[in-house]
């Protein structure tokens, strides 16, 4: 299943706004004008981040990542402002926020951010259920995605996988595509450590 990002906030253009920016890149996304409405869809086996509005009438964004810190295994949260003070910058970032965005947000910077998340919470899930977790998506893998797999955590480029096993730059994309995927990741960094917790060798391809 792939990652979601729900995002919450009360204005509805902003909310409008930010869900074309992610979908845009392709990205499956839910939009909350409220953290109770956010709260009635949110699943917590379901993978990805949350992107929420500091300040909202009602309960606010640091009031719903407090409470989400008190029942345990909070989602990870990515705040956005248009006045944020420090203190209450600081207050998101020290409960486990991966970025306080300032509005207007700038698109590159929002999915640069949304990605850093929906990595943090493969990486989260993973080391929760364990190295059998790991395992477990590697053994998902098709023979040919088990090959590329060493390749895309030493580094290689796509054009040089393709030619060391000799199959086409297309085929080697959409292998890695599916791989990161099937890893629930976004960057290589990020599959670079569930490879490990997998026991993948990187010189292994």
């Amino acid at each position: 299943m792939s990652p979601v990002v729900h995002i919450v906030d009360d204005d509805p253009r902003v909310l409008a706004a930010l869900g074309r920016c992610l979908r845009a890149d392709g990205l499956e996304v839910t939009l909350s004008g409220s953290p109770d409405e956010f709260l009635a869809r949110y699943d917590a086996d379901t993978a990805g981040c949350v992107v929420l509005d500091l300040h909202m009438p009602g309960m606010d964004g640091l009031a719903l990542q407090q409470l989400f810190g008190e029942r345990g295994q909070a989602p990870v949260m990515i705040f956005v402002s248009g006045d944020a003070d420090v203190s209450s910058c600081a207050q998101a970032m020290r409960a486990g926020a991966v970025d306080f965005l300032t509005k207007p947000v700038d698109a590159a910077v929002l999915l640069e951010a949304v990605m850093r998340g929906i990595d943090a919470d493969a990486c989260a899930r993973i080391r929760r259920s364990g190295e059998q977790g790991a395992v477990q998506r590697y053994q998902c893998l098709t023979p040919r995605e088990r090959q590329v797999l060493p390749h895309v955590i030493s580094g290689r480029l796509n054009k040089q996988i393709a030619a060391d096993l000799g199959i086409s730059l297309k085929t080697t994309k959409v292998h890695r595509s599916r791989i990161m995927v099937k890893f629930g990741v976004r960057s290589v960094a990020a599959l670079v450590r569930l490879a490990e917790l997998a026991h993948v060798d990187p010189g292994g391809g």
